[in-house]
């Protein structure tokens, strides 16, 4: 599977402590809104994987 999950969770982390540092909070937002992102796009991957394995298995 890719790696985009991780990248935009990473990239988020990165941009909401940048933001928090300069003191802007669209910057910190964006940030949290991609680790979200991340999160999210890992989490469907996990569960493609899962059926493609439980797929395997019963063919």
């Amino acid at each position: 599977m890719g790696f985009e999950g991780k990248k935009d969770e990473l990239v988020g982390k990165a941009k909401e402590k940048l933001g928090e540092l300069t003191g802007d909070d669209k910057l910190r937002a964006e940030g949290v809104g991609d680790q979200a992102k991340g999160k999210l796009e890992q989490a469907g991957d996990a569960i493609k994987e899962k059926v493609e394995d439980l797929r395997a298995k019963f063919q």
